[in-house]
């Protein structure tokens, strides 16, 4: 069980590095969103055009990169949505139980199916390097790609917290 803890302590400082950069991502985005707006207006005042669509779609590139590579570090901390009309109340071996049997029910299957069938949307876009049909607006394939990259993230996220939560349960204490 050591070996399978120490891969899951690899897994969690992968994404939580993933996570930190996020963090960063974040910021940047907003000074984009702030400079989109104020560009716009004072971009009126003075007659010239301060912003373009490239920096819109950057806005976006960033978010969606934020939100698909913040999903597994948002699960290392276990900070998803749940509905947890029962699982409150169960003791922590039992809500360990819980969370193994969903992510190798559920979280794994669930995001190999995504990779599976959003591959080929992807590899398609790369191969004829898809821009966005905006004037002035960049190419969508990187973008597309971080699709496949946070799912991968997300299956070995999973991974780590199956371990980390048959670990939990298979141990002797139930607290």
């Amino acid at each position: 069980m050591n070996k399978l803890l120490k891969i899951g302590g690899a897994i969690d400082l992968l994404n939580e590095w993933v996570g930190r950069i996020t963090y960063w991502l974040v910021l940047l985005m907003v000074a984009v969103g702030v400079w989109n707006v104020l560009g716009r207006y004072i971009g009126r005042i003075i007659g010239t055009n301060l912003t373009s669509n490239s920096l819109i779609e950057i806005q976006w590139y960033l978010f969606d990169v934020v939100f698909l590579l913040g999903a597994a570090y948002a699960l290392k901390y276990n900070e998803h949505v749940r509905v947890d009309i029962f699982y409150k109340g169960w003791s922590r071996r039992h809500q360990a139980l819980a969370n193994f049997l969903g992510n190798l029910l559920f979280l794994i299957p669930f995001s190999s199916l995504l990779i599976y069938y959003s591959w080929g949307t992807v590899a398609n876009s790369w191969r004829i390097r898809e821009i966005s049909p905006d004037p002035g607006g960049l190419p969508r394939y990187p973008i597309k790609f971080a699709i496949i990259l946070a799912f991968v993230l997300l299956i070995l996220q999973g991974i780590s917290e199956a371990i980390k939560n048959w670990n939990i349960y298979t141990s002797r204490e139930d607290s």
